[in-house]
C-alpha cells in the first residue's frame, strides 16, 4: 500500500513539473508582447537558471562534492560538454525564436519529434538496434510531422502557416536530438548540476551576444526599468525552471526514467491548454491529429526498452548514481523549456547501447 502510494505521488509530481514546463510558450509569448525580444528572453531565462543552478552546486560542494575543472577533463570531455553546450544554446535560440513566429502547439508538437530522431540517429550509429517498434515510431512520427505542418494552424501571430518557424521548431528538436546523444557518453566526470551550469551559462552568454548585435543594449536592460517584466522573468526562472526541476527529479525516483518519461509528454498538451486559453490559439483536427501521432511515437520509443532510460527534454534533470538525495539540475532552457541531463554513470565496460536493469543511459 505504502508503494502504490509513493508510487501515485511520484506521477502526481512529475505531471506537475511537465504542467510547470507546460507555461513556457505562454509565458515567452506574454515577454514579448512587453517589449522583450527572443534573444534577451534566452539571455534572462538561462541567466536565471544559471545562477539558480550555481546555488545548487555550492550546495553541493559543502556537503562533500567535488568541482570538476575544465583542465581535469579528457579531450573527450571537453569536446562533448563544449558541443552540449553549442547545442544547448542553439536549442533555446530556435525555439524561443519560433514561439514569436508560430502557435505555441505548432513548436511543441514540433520540438517532440526529438525522441524519434535520437532513436534513428542511435540506430545508424550502431547504438541500439532497428527494431519493430522504433521502426513503428519513426512511421508514425513521420506522419504526424507531416500533419502537422500541412493541417494548416489557426490563429497565432502569422495567421499563416511560417515554414521559417517550423523550421526552427524542427531545428530545435535536432539540437536537443544531438545534445542527448552527446549527453550519453561524454562528460561523465562532470557532475550534473556542474555541467548544466556550464552549459546555461554559455547559452546565456551566446545569446547575449546575439541580443546585442541584433537589437542592442536596450532590450537586455529592459526588465530593469519594468518591474512588471522583470517580474515574469523571475517567475519563469523559479516556476519554469528551477522548481519543476526539481519536482522532476524527485518524480523520477519515485516511479523510474520510463514511466517519468512518459508522464512528461503532458508537457506540450499542457501547452497547447495555456496557449488557446491566454493566447487564443488553436490548431485544426488534422494538426491535432499529427501531434497525437508524434506524442504516441514517443510513447513507443519509451516503451522499446523498459530497462533503458527514458528520453528526457533538455535541462530537465537526470538521476544520478553518485548523487546525494537532493542533488538536481536546474531546466535551464525548454525546453526552452528545454537540455537534457548531462551526467552519465562510469562505464560498465559494456558496449555503448547495452543496458542492465537500473543503468542510467541517456
Amino acid at each position: 500500500m505504502d508503494e502504490e502510494r509513493s508510487r501515485l505521488l511520484g506521477s502526481l509530481t512529475v505531471v506537475t513539473a511537465a504542467s510547470l514546463f507546460g507555461m513556457l510558450g505562454v509565458l515567452a509569448r506574454t515577454v514579448y508582447g512587453l517589449g522583450l525580444t527572443p534573444f534577451a528572453f534566452v539571455t534572462w531565462r538561462a541567466g536565471v537558471g544559471a545562477i539558480v543552478t550555481g546555488g545548487f552546486v555550492v550546495w553541493g560542494l559543502r556537503h562533500g562534492r567535488r568541482l570538476v575543472g575544465w583542465r581535469s577533463l579528457s579531450a573527450r570531455g571537453r569536446i562533448s560538454l563544449g558541443v552540449a553546450a553549442l547545442m544547448g544554446a542553439m536549442l533555446n535560440t530556435a525555439m524561443f525564436l519560433a514561439f514569436a513566429r508560430v502557435p505555441v502547439a505548432i513548436v511543441l508538437l514540433c520540438f517532440y519529434v526529438y525522441p524519434a530522431l535520437v532513436a534513428g540517429a542511435s540506430a545508424v550509429l550502431g547504438w541500439e538496434p532497428m527494431d519493430r517498434p522504433r521502426v513503428a515510431a519513426l512511421l508514425v512520427a513521420l506522419a504526424g510531422m507531416v500533419a502537422v505542418v500541412v493541417g494548416g494552424p489557426r490563429g497565432g501571430p502569422t495567421g499563416a502557416l511560417d515554414l521559417v518557424g517550423v523550421g526552427l521548431a524542427l531545428s530545435a528538436a535536432a539540437s536537443q536530438a544531438v545534445f542527448v546523444l552527446v549527453s550519453r557518453h561524454g562528460y561523465r566526470e562532470v557532475p550534473t548540476e556542474q555541467a548544466m551550469g556550464t552549459i546555461l551559462a554559455i547559452s546565456a552568454g551566446i545569446a547575449a551576444l546575439l541580443a546585442l548585435a541584433g537589437d542592442g543594449l536596450s532590450t537586455l536592460t529592459l526588465p530593469l526599468s519594468s518591474p512588471g517584466l522583470l517580474g515574469l522573468l523571475l517567475f519563469g526562472g523559479l516556476f519554469a525552471a528551477a522548481i519543476p526541476s526539481f519536482l522532476f527529479l524527485a518524480g523520477i525516483r519515485a516511479v523510474g526514467p520510463v514511466r517519468a518519461g512518459i508522464l512528461m509528454l503532458i508537457e506540450p498538451l499542457v501547452g497547447v491548454i495555456l496557449a488557446a486559453l491566454f493566447l487564443n490559439e488553436s490548431i485544426g483536427p488534422v494538426q491535432a491529429a499529427g501531434g497525437a501521432a508524434i506524442l504516441a511515437a514517443a510513447v513507443l520509443i519509451q516503451r522499446a526498452h523498459p530497462a533503458e532510460l527514458s528520453i528526457q527534454p533538455a535541462a530537465e534533470p537526470e538521476p544520478d548514481d553518485f548523487a546525494a538525495p537532493g542533488d538536481l539540475a536546474a531546466h535551464g532552457d525548454l525546453a526552452a523549456h528545454g537540455d537534457l541531463a548531462a551526467h552519465d554513470p562510469p562505464e560498465s565496460g559494456k558496449e555503448p547501447g547495452s543496458t542492465e536493469p537500473g543503468a542510467v543511459t541517456s
